[in-house]
């Protein structure tokens, strides 16, 4: 008579994922910033505020010259990551808040005032992610799809920001808000 075993409890362990490549840790994670424990995309989009800030005397061409090598670079190391940890789009990696705050931001003056309203702007279609953002987050994968819904959260968010910016909508609450500080 043969016997029969009892299944067992235990689940397989999941398989060893590698550690990501130094460099594609560094650019993926924003120099660290998507080792944030909360909320690591706002961390990482901070990082690229102070960027664009560091840009905010640079040409257009040189903004933008940033701007393709961020994404370039970013969706390697968002490849390299996704594969070598085995999570393809991990919340660590933040280059794609980078990406998508420098396109924001790209074609207003770099001012404080713009850089905190982009700011805003940014994490708010980021985070809801409507219409072509959601679309672009669910249907493109790899390295390309960590860096897209961003990137078309960019693109909205910078034609809003000229709206914003050139009806001087920023500015007007800028000074209401300076004159109600030194009252």
């Amino acid at each position: 008579m043969a016997s029969v075993s009892a299944p067992s409890t235990e689940s397989p362990s999941p398989p060893a994922r590698a550690r990501p490549p130094l460099w594609a840790t560094l650019v993926a994670t924003s120099c660290g910033a998507g080792f944030v424990p909360v909320a690591p995309g706002h961390s990482g989009t901070l990082t690229a505020v102070a960027l664009a800030w560091g840009l905010s005397h640079v040409g257009a061409w040189a903004y933008g010259l940033v701007l393709f090598v961020v994404l370039a670079v970013g969706t390697v190391a968002s490849e390299v990551w996704g594969v070598a940890t085995g999570v393809p789009d991990d919340q660590r990696i933040v280059i794609d808040e980078v990406a998508g705050y420098l396109g924001t931001v790209m074609l207003v003056p770099r001012t404080w005032p713009n850089l905190i309203v982009g700011f805003f702007l940014f994490r708010l279609l980021d985070v809801w992610k409507p219409g072509p953002i959601g679309r672009a987050d669910e249907t493109i994968g790899g390295g390309v799809g960590v860096m897209a819904d961003d990137l078309v959260a960019g693109v909205i968010g910078a034609f809003i920001m000229v709206a914003l910016h050139y009806s001087g909508a920023i500015a007007f609450v800028t000074t209401k808000l300076l004159a109600l500080v030194h009252r």
